[in-house]
């Protein structure tokens, strides 16, 4: 297992990765992008749907994505969901400050979009890097917080096997990332089919990020570990893991469950780290499921 994530960069990059790009998928409505100008001084884009009195969820990207990592699961939500799909600082077209990327930062930015849109307590979704972000927010905003779910995720990713040197690896990149790189990146997130389209929407999104930023937010996710403080977390949490992903074991999902007070797991099978570009309705059908239940127990309570 050791230097799994490398090796399958390397393979990617020498053409023998077996990750297809043929599936496709329908978005029929338009998305209208937005900026906010936030406390924390950055201005950071996001997109927003659904009924504005319904319960209002966060989506957080993992490193170098934007919002369009939601692209694929915006238009299948229902409505009750007041979404909110955020390109985090660094990421999409949003503020690149030359620091500023550690979790804690990043939490600080969703806490004033929180405040500043007026949205009370809220449900954060967190895919891989945004899972980190969203720990941290719980733990640092606790009253902000109706539920977290967590994609893709782990309490601590300098632990697991390949990611130092995949560290070392970014931070040789110099200035800029190459497609080539990136491809490769994205594509060690897959175990299956996506839309062509999709996957060069989610490259070109992460050729965006300055090779520095990626860098500095990597360092962040190489610098915690919630282990010690997960049981502070009293929210409602639901953990959706693929059970191919090449960057977090189920090992990693294991520790999280076991940390957590109040927690479920779902398991997709056959599925890599981003599981909700594989496997789109199948996201929405249990995040769905999981905010109802938090819908009904603030009904009865």
């Amino acid at each position: 297992m050791k230097n799994r994530i490398g090796f399958f960069l390397v393979s990617v990059l020498l053409g023998t990765s077996n990750v297809g790009l043929s599936q496709t998928f329908v978005i029929s409505d338009v998305v209208i992008t937005r900026s906010i100008p936030l406390s924390t001084g950055v201005q950071l884009e996001y997109v927003e749907q659904g009924n504005r009195s319904g319960t209002p969820v966060i989506f957080l990207h993992g490193i170098t994505d934007s919002w369009h990592s939601f692209e694929k699961v915006l238009p299948l939500l229902p409505q009750n969901i007041h979404a909110f799909a955020i390109s985090q600082r660094g990421h999409g077209d949003s503020d690149r400050p030359p620091a500023g990327y550690h979790p804690k930062d990043f939490a600080a930015d969703i806490a004033a979009f929180v405040k500043q849109k007026k949205l009370k307590r809220v449900v954060v979704v967190g895919h891989s890097m945004g899972s980190v972000v969203a720990q941290q927010f719980a733990l640092d905003y606790p009253k902000l917080v109706q539920g977290i779910v967590l994609v893709g995720a782990d309490a601590a990713f300098k632990d697991n096997p390949g990611m130092p040197e995949f560290y070392l690896e970014v931070l040789n990149l110099g200035e800029t990332i190459s497609r080539e790189f990136m491809e490769a990146f994205q594509k060690a997130t897959l175990a299956n089919d996506i839309d062509p389209a999709f996957f060069k929407t989610v490259v070109n999104e992460g050729l965006k990020v300055p090779a520095p930023v990626f860098g500095a937010a990597f360092a962040g996710l190489m610098d915690v570990d919630y282990i010690a403080s997960l049981k502070k977390i009293n929210a409602p949490t639901l953990i959706l893991w693929g059970e191919k992903d090449a960057f977090c074991s189920a090992s990693d999902q294991d520790l999280l469950a076991q940390h957590l007070r109040n927690v479920k797991r779902v398991v997709y099978a056959g599925t890599g780290h981003a599981l909700h570009w594989e496997k789109p309705h199948q996201f929405v059908e249990d995040l769905s499921v999981f905010i109802l239940g938090i819908e009904r127990y603030q009904v009865s309570n």
